[in-house]
């Protein structure tokens, strides 16, 4: 329904995903442990030192396709290397299940919806990660 609120967290982690033709359940299960324990925020010493199990943190996962683009030729994107919606969806989905294994609070947009995302971003820090070839 539009208008409606789908999720809201706290203190966290935005995670934009975009899913390719190439990813797999291998791909979703390392991103996740990644992200779980990358030392993103600050310790009492304002050091990046503690992770999200560490702060106990919340998470906003939200399928994000246009990652995927390719924008090195002509001056439309080329969306050839992202995954069909079914394909993306399956993977968005474990992905999801991972990160909720951890414990930790997990909310989702809306898989496929065009919905307005709020950020409120600290430092501010965005980091792009990328699975092994």
């Amino acid at each position: 329904m539009e208008g409606t609120q789908v999720g809201r967290i706290g203190e966290g982690l935005l995670v934009l995903v975009g899913v390719a033709k190439t990813d797999d359940v291998s791909n979703a299960e390392y991103l996740a442990e990644k992200i779980l324990n990358l030392r993103l925020f600050p310790d009492s010493s304002g050091k990046m030192n503690l992770s999200i199990l560490d702060t106990g943190g919340e998470m906003m996962v939200v399928s994000q396709f246009t990652l995927v683009c390719d924008l090195r030729k002509g001056r439309r994107p080329s969306f050839e290397g992202a995954a069909e919606p079914s394909q993306a969806e399956e993977l968005y989905k474990r992905f999801v299940s991972f990160l909720e294994k951890s414990g930790l609070e997990v909310k989702t947009g809306k898989f496929g919806a065009l919905m307005m995302v709020d950020l409120r971003n600290w430092g501010p820090l965005t980091f792009v990660i990328d699975t092994p070839v």
